[in-house]
């Protein structure tokens, strides 16, 4: 057997599968409306013409849908009768790591198709996910009164917290005496979903505790940082019992005003739309979840993506310690590249809360923020002096 048979469990057999002729309705839809505006009189985009073609051509197209169908069918009865015969193994970390980065591009999908590659939001240790009662978690090894809930970015899990070697949640546990918690979530679905789950299962978490809960604190990389921030949002508004014992929150590269070169993307959106012949292909452009959707613009709670334009920043959450690191590959304060890429992803305003209007900046204290420069994105992870700050701020 091949390594990458070993990679794959057998549930993931008939989920990729219906991917793949989704995929394949997708790019059928994507033809015929190529061939549509192409036959459209002088070849003009229009906001209102149909996307399918007429007559026989539209037959065909039809039936090549219709095959389609029958094909997935056909092989989710043989998947489903073929799974019992098979046993589910432990997953690979290259297996999680490619769920989890197809889970941030497409999440809002899996789960709207139920398919079984959409990640459910957990709590994890050492890879496994944490049954929630009180003598499953008297089981985790030196459980304190200390609750360290670390989580994750986009397109990312739990296990990659390990980075170049170095863990700063297990390296924090070792010095500070934290029990580390880590969250596992559909990171393409929006951050206000996920916000509320989160705070609702922090609150079963801290109920089934082994210990009495000293102290929570978070910390959190990237997109989620803004999770973070959802959660703390929705459990000052429903009261839940978790937030009168959370005491600190770090975030690293959490791009709080959004990622700008995110954005850049939505222009290539709008030119292929605006293009008659590549209109079509702007589908492709916007093979983008709503959780990117949410990064792009740093979008926390539920009003800021349904009422976009009426969007308020939420402030950061009261009586809580707030700590910001921001990262950037210029060597020194405004370089080019600092004030071009900042960490290849989040400029270093955005990571820090700043903003040109002042009712918009996040009130981070200066003595809590930081800046790292030749420094990227991911190594805010791994970097020792990312971690010395922790050490500083946590101890």
């Amino acid at each position: 057997m091949s390594n990458k048979i070993t990679h794959l469990q057998p549930s993931d057999l008939r989920a990729m599968a219906r991917l793949a002729t989704d995929a394949t309705k997708g790019v059928t839809d994507l033809v015929e409306a190529m061939h549509a505006t192409i036959v459209r009189p002088m070849g003009l985009a229009s906001r209102t013409a149909k996307d399918r073609t007429t007559g026989l051509t539209g037959l065909v197209y039809k039936a090549v849908r219709g095959t389609t169908g029958l094909v997935q069918n056909s092989l989710d009865l043989a998947l489903r009768q073929l799974k019992p015969r098979l046993t589910d193994r432990s997953s690979s970390f290259e297996r999680d790591a490619v769920i989890s980065a197809l889970n941030g591009v497409l999440g809002d999908y899996l789960v709207a198709t139920e398919n079984e590659l959409a990640i459910p939001m957990s709590f994890y240790r050492d890879g496994d996910p944490l049954t929630i009662n009180e003598e499953s978690l008297a089981r985790i090894p030196n459980v304190s009164g200390r609750i360290l809930i670390v989580i994750h970015g986009l397109c990312m899990n739990d296990r990659q917290w390990l980075h170049n070697g170095h863990n700063h949640a297990e390296s924090l546990a070792a010095e500070l005496g934290y029990t580390p918690i880590y969250l596992r979530y559909n990171s393409g679905q929006h951050v206000s979903v996920n916000g509320r789950e989160l705070s609702e299962r922090i609150d079963t978490l801290i109920a089934a505790w082994p210990q009495p809960v000293e102290d929570i604190t978070i910390l959190a990389h990237s997109m989620g940082g803004l999770v973070a921030r959802s959660a703390s949002h929705f459990a000052s508004e429903r009261k839940h019992a978790w937030i009168k014992t959370l005491k600190k929150i770090v975030f690293l590269g959490t791009p709080h005003h959004g990622a700008p070169l995110e954005r850049g993307g939505h222009w290539i959106d709008i030119i292929l739309g605006a293009t008659p012949y590549a209109k079509p292909f702007a589908r492709l452009g916007k093979v983008r979840s709503v959780g990117i959707t949410d990064l792009r613009y740093g979008y926390v709670t539920e009003s800021d993506w349904t009422h976009p334009k009426r969007a308020q920043t939420t402030p950061l959450p009261a009586k809580v310690k707030c700590y910001a690191i921001a990262a950037t590959t210029g060597k020194t304060e405004h370089d080019w590249k600092d004030r071009l890429l900042g960490d290849g992803l989040v400029p270093v305003a955005s990571a820090l809360g700043m903003h040109d209007e002042a009712e918009h900046t996040l009130k981070f204290a200066k003595t809590r923020q930081w800046v790292g420069y030749e420094m990227n994105h991911m190594q805010l992870l791994s970097d020792s002096r990312v971690y010395a700050k922790l050490l500083n701020w946590l101890r």
